[in-house]
C-alpha cells in the first residue's frame, strides 16, 4: 500500500477504455495496492478524448495516468506506477 497524499498524488485521473488490457492491468494494480484514483472511460466519455491527445502530443495511447503533481505516465507498466508513487521516478512522464 503506498502512502500517495505524502507525495501529492491525491488527485489521480486515469483516462483509458474497458477493452484496453493496460488499462485493466492499471486498475488491478491501482485496486491491488489500496490506490485511490479517478476513471475516465473514453467509451462513456469521448470528449475526453481531446485530453489524452494532449498529454499525448497527439496520440490516442491509453491509458493515461495523471497526477497531482502535474505529471503523467502513458501506457505505464506496474514498475512505472511504483517507482512514481514511491516518489522514485526522475519525472513521472513518459
Amino acid at each position: 500500500m503506498f502512502p500517495r497524499t505524502l507525495w501529492g498524488m491525491d488527485n489521480i485521473t486515469m483516462y483509458g477504455a474497458e477493452w484496453c488490457g493496460d488499462c485493466r492491468r492499471a486498475k488491478q494494480w491501482f485496486e491491488r495496492n489500496s490506490v485511490d484514483y479517478t476513471w475516465v472511460d473514453l467509451e462513456e466519455h469521448p470528449e475526453e478524448i481531446d485530453t489524452v491527445i494532449g498529454y499525448n502530443e497527439g496520440r490516442k495511447n491509453i491509458p493515461v495516468v495523471v497526477f497531482g503533481d502535474g505529471s503523467h505516465l502513458t501506457e505505464p507498466t506496474d514498475a512505472d506506477l511504483e517507482a512514481k508513487l514511491a516518489g522514485d521516478a526522475d519525472n513521472g512522464e513518459q
